[in-house]
């Protein structure tokens, strides 16, 4: 497979991801999938943890990933022959940058999953206090479903961001490997051209 067609790959690959990230941070805004936390925490109460209003799926693994996503698809929809004819090469260069801009989108976005992952939600307890119960714990709450009782509200929120932030992380960790990947595509098209060696502008050789 010659360079323009995995950037033609990589580009359509990562429209799912940016989506699946951007949806997966919007949901995040609704625990329960009810509109009542984030109405709260627009009043400034402590209803939704610090993570999701960093918008990592949004920004980093939506928008900051989206954007690229689309120049490597176009650079890849050159086709193969666009480099040995002087059209493209700017374009795989570019491509390189946008991919290094999908990479740092990616990190941010995995950074705040796991870090919203290891410090648990913001949910209400036994004694009706607004906290996040496992931040100072002692043991890890992920692995042990038991400790999931102790918030009361909303509703399963344990199992809700675990899930969610588990798909961003996921998302993030693929939106990284093609992203890195098409650095090196790049790099290998700029230097060695995207054409086959048996093809020439279309033409192949008989």
């Amino acid at each position: 497979m010659c360079t323009g067609k995995c950037s033609k790959f990589i580009g359509i690959s990562l429209y799912p991801l940016a989506l699946l990230s951007i949806i997966c941070n919007i949901f995040l805004f609704f625990p329960d999938f009810q509109t009542t936390y984030s109405k709260e925490a627009a009043e400034g109460l402590y209803r939704l943890t610090d993570e999701i209003k960093y918008m990592g799926g949004v920004v980093g693994g939506g928008i900051l990933v989206l954007i690229p996503a689309i120049h490597i698809h176009s650079t890849g929809s050159q086709g193969c022959c666009a480099n040995r004819c002087g059209v493209s090469s700017s374009r795989m260069f570019l491509s390189i940058i946008f991919a290094a801009v999908g990479v740092t989108g990616a990190l941010y976005s995995g950074t705040i999953a796991v870090v919203g992952l290891i410090r648990g939600p913001v949910c209400s307890v036994e004694d009706g206090t607004w906290s996040r119960p496992f931040l100072n714990s002692t043991a890890s709450y992920l692995g042990d479903s038991d400790l999931w009782d102790i918030c009361k509200e909303p509703e399963n929120i344990v199992e809700f961001n675990i899930g969610l932030f588990s798909a961003l992380l996921v998302a993030a960790c693929l939106e990284l490997l093609l992203c890195g990947f098409q650095v090196l595509n790049g790099l290998f098209g700029c230097i060695c051209g995207t054409c086959s060696h048996k093809e020439v502008c279309g033409i192949s050789s008989k």
